[in-house]
């Protein structure tokens, strides 16, 4: 299977999507590079879509994935996911994210992008 591999070994490649998709879906918006916003969409994605299914096993698979990171009231990002994106997105056939290019990092002139929820 074809994917980027951002310059890293599989491991830390995936440590590095873990941790930006819980920080996505606890902040709802973050910068990075261009290259790995676009990696990083289908991954969120993916877990916006076992999500919407609502049961204990989507919310075991996805536990798995995210870190245990908690927000400033308390919450996980599970229960975010769980609890108000999900239900926000449950009339949505996909395209859960936006990716936009904002211009370049000042240390090596890579293309950086903003990724957000829609």
């Amino acid at each position: 299977m074809w994917n980027r591999k951002l310059g890293r070994t599989a491991e830390h490649r995936e440590a590095l999507l873990k941790n930006m998709a819980t920080d996505l879906i606890l902040k709802g918006k973050i910068e990075t590079t261009e290259k790995k916003a676009m990696e990083l969409r289908s991954v969120v994605d993916s877990l916006i879509t076992k999500a919407k299914k609502g049961d204990l096993a989507s919310r075991r698979e996805v536990a798995s994935y995210l870190r245990n990171v908690t927000d400033k009231d308390g919450k996980t990002a599970v229960q975010i996911l769980f609890d108000e994106v999900a239900p926000k997105y449950a009339d949505r056939n996909g395209g859960y994210t936006r990716v936009t290019k904002t211009g370049f990092s000042r240390g090596d002139a890579a293309p950086l992008a903003t990724i957000e929820l829609v």
